[in-house]
């Protein structure tokens, strides 16, 4: 039985790791609810499978986590294409853990997607730093717009707006880190 929770977590400030081997996997249909959660999602999330399955995957979603990355994420694997982003995720217990995702639509026979797949594994310090700066520069122009989808979308516009001074795509950006 999917969970549901009365409140949202309250972050913790304590960070979990992932190990340098481990993989996080997890499936979620059209709507994002998930349908597979491997062990190591359930370990680090701290929510045991029957919770997981049926849940939305935001159930793992931290405050601090720009809704503009998101927007880019979901437009993106809605259209058909595969996405990269790191993303910061909050545990049962409150405590946080950064991963650098990878997300994909499942297709079936007819080219129609069915959901999507998403291994997650530890980034690099270094790419830790540059990617907590610029989304405290999202979550910044964010703030500014008191509607969620126009905030999403004004963190998009910022985005964007950094990515061309730099003259990098999105996918170059990340594969720079």
């Amino acid at each position: 039985m999917a969970t549901t929770l009365t409140r949202p977590i309250q972050p913790t400030g304590v960070e979990r790791q992932l190990a340098e081997n481990e993989l996080i996997v997890s499936k979620t249909d059209l709507q994002g609810r998930i349908t597979y959660a491997n062990r190591t999602f359930q370990r680090i999330s701290g929510f045991r499978e029957d919770e997981l399955l049926g849940a939305p995957h935001n159930l793992v979603r931290h405050p601090d986590m720009p809704r503009s990355v998101f927007k880019l994420l979901w437009d993106t694997i809605q259209s058909g294409k595969e996405i990269f982003a790191y993303v910061v995720n909050v545990s049962k217990n409150g405590d946080h853990y950064w991963v650098l995702a990878h997300v994909t639509p499942s297709f079936d026979e007819g080219g129609r997607i069915l959901g999507f797949h998403s291994n997650r594994r530890k980034p690099t310090p270094r790419a830790l730093e540059k990617i907590k700066a610029l989304y405290a520069t999202l979550r910044e122009e964010e703030r500014r717009h008191s509607s969620a989808p126009r905030a999403a979308e004004a963190g998009v516009a910022k985005l964007q707006q950094i990515l061309a001074e730099s003259t990098l795509t999105y996918d170059q950006f990340v594969f720079t880190l």
